[in-house]
């Protein structure tokens, strides 16, 4: 594995594959592909306990496009143990320059984000990272002002999954019709931003409206 860190770019894609197999025999991990990014473990092997809490993910960004998770994954490693990491992948096959990892605690986070941030992964290549903002929740705007929030919550779990909550705001004047936006909660960050590119301008409507969708602001953790 330590040819394959020094060597870094100079691999070629039959070469990257080989030591990513090396790599999931080694740790027994699965790694999975699905919707344009590439997730390791989630949950690793005999983890029998709940996900970790909140707080516990980091963002890993300005990697090298072509770094892979047989080089990150060995630098977490030494940190904690990794509950799973989400690296971003283009349609070509390289990474988008960032990744999520999730370690088992929040101590091993924090260290993580210590020790990593500015970290040189390659010759003059170094790595930005910081605590991954775990947000839930989505803005979603153009919602009928006569709409219930019971009929906005079944609508938000029919078109989209995970959903948890719907907050609706009643309007000043009239306290029976809403203000033309909810806040959707979903269980997980993930959940959250796949319903966040389902939602998208132009690809689904809610009651014939179109709707605009994006984060809601997140709540700062003291």
């Amino acid at each position: 594995m330590e040819s394959n860190h020094k060597s870094g770019d100079g691999l070629s894609g039959t070469q990257k594959e080989a030591a990513l197999r090396a790599l999931v025999q080694r740790t027994g991990y699965s790694l999975v592909q699905e919707n344009g990014q590439r997730k390791y473990g989630g949950p690793p092997p005999g983890w029998d306990a709940a996900p970790p809490e909140r707080g516990c993910e980091i963002f890993i960004g300005k990697l090298p496009r072509d770094l892979f998770e047989d080089e990150l994954i060995p630098l977490c490693e030494k940190i904690g143990k990794i509950y799973e990491m989400r690296m971003m992948m283009d349609f070509n096959g390289n990474n988008r320059g960032y990744a999520f990892v999730t370690f088992s605690n929040r101590q091993e986070a924090k260290d993580a984000i210590k020790q990593l941030n500015n970290y040189e992964i390659r010759n003059g290549r170094l790595l930005g990272v910081c605590a991954s903002v775990d947000n839930c929740r989505l803005f979603v705007g153009g919602i009928p002002k006569t709409k219930k929030r019971e009929e906005i919550l079944a609508e938000m779990k029919k078109v989209t999954e995970g959903v948890v909550d719907v907050i609706v705001y009643p309007s000043a004047a009239d306290k029976t019709r809403n203000r033309g936006f909810a806040f959707v909660e979903y269980e997980s960050h993930r959940t959250a931003a796949m319903a966040r590119r389902k939602l998208l301008p132009g690809r689904i409507q809610l009651w014939g409206h179109p709707i605009a969708v994006d984060w809601a602001e997140p709540e700062v953790e003291v």
